[in-house]
C-alpha cells in the first residue's frame, strides 16, 4: 500500500471505534492493490478510477460490505453480489461478517474490482428503470446526470426515503420549484439522510431539529 495513496480523512475514519475496523483495513488495501484512487465520500472510503466512483466500503449492524457502483453489469459469477433494496438499481454488494471471509475471497474481489474498472473505463451505464410508485421528477433526473454522486447517495436510501423525496418535489407545479427543492436537499442526500430525518444527532425527526443546535448552544 503506497503511503501518497493514502487519504488522511480515512485514516481518521478508521481512528473511530467500529467491530468492523479489521475488515475495513482489509478491504482497503485491497482496493488500493488493485490501483485504484482513495477518496472519502459519504463519510465512507471510496475508490476511484479516472474520478469515476468504482466500490465504497461501508458497514451495518450485521455485516460491512464492499459496494460496486455498477454492480448490475458485472458477470458475478460466483453469485456473490447482494441488491441492497429492491429499488437499488446499479449498485450491488459483497458482504462480509468476518476477516476471515474477506481473506478467502481476496482474488475474486480483486477480479471484480478490475472488471468493474473495465466497466468503467469502457463507459457502460446501467439502463434505470422508472419506478413504478411515483414517477421521477425530469429535474431530479437531470441533476443525477449532472451529478453521478448524488444519484448513488440517493439509491442507497432506504425506499420509503426515496418515496418521500420524490413525492416532495414532484408537488412543486413550477420546474423552477422543483429544482430548488432538490438542491436545497442536496446536502441531506449526500448525508444519507432521510426528507425528515435530524441532522444533528441530537433528536430523530424534524422539526424538532432543524440543524442550527440552537438548544444545545
Amino acid at each position: 500500500m503506497a503511503e501518497s495513496r493514502l487519504n488522511p480523512k480515512v485514516d481518521e475514519f478508521l481512528k473511530k471505534p467500529s467491530k468492523w475496523t479489521e475488515c475495513y483495513v482489509r478491504l482497503r488495501a485491497i482496493a488500493l492493490d488493485c490501483g485504484l484512487a482513495e477518496e472519502f465520500k459519504w463519510m465512507h472510503p471510496c475508490y476511484t478510477v479516472e474520478g469515476k466512483n468504482v466500490v465504497l466500503i461501508h458497514g451495518f449492524k450485521d455485516y460491512c460490505a464492499l459496494l460496486f457502483h455498477k454492480g448490475a453489469l458485472l458477470k458475478d459469477a460466483r453469485r456473490i453480489l447482494v441488491q441492497q433494496t429492491e429499488n437499488v438499481q446499479a449498485a450491488r454488494q459483497i458482504r462480509f461478517t468476518t476477516v476471515q471471509e474477506i481473506v478467502d475471497l481476496e482474488d475474486v474481489i480483486k477480479a471484480y474490482i478490475h472488471e468493474t474498472i473495465d466497466v468503467e473505463k469502457a463507459g457502460r451505464k446501467v439502463a434505470m428503470k422508472k419506478r413504478a410508485d411515483n414517477e421521477m421528477p425530469d429535474e431530479l433526473a437531470q441533476k443525477f446526470e449532472e451529478l453521478p454522486e448524488l444519484k448513488t447517495a440517493f439509491e442507497a436510501l432506504t425506499p420509503g426515503r426515496q418515496n418521500a423525496y420524490i413525492f416532495y418535489i414532484a408537488q412543486a407545479k413550477r420546474s423552477a420549484t422543483r429544482t430548488a427543492r432538490i438542491e436545497k436537499n442536496m446536502p441531506r442526500i449526500l448525508q444519507g439522510k432521510g426528507l425528515n430525518d435530524c441532522v444533528c444527532g441530537h433528536s430523530k425527526r424534524m422539526p424538532s431539529c432543524d440543524g442550527s443546535h440552537k438548544h444545545f448552544q
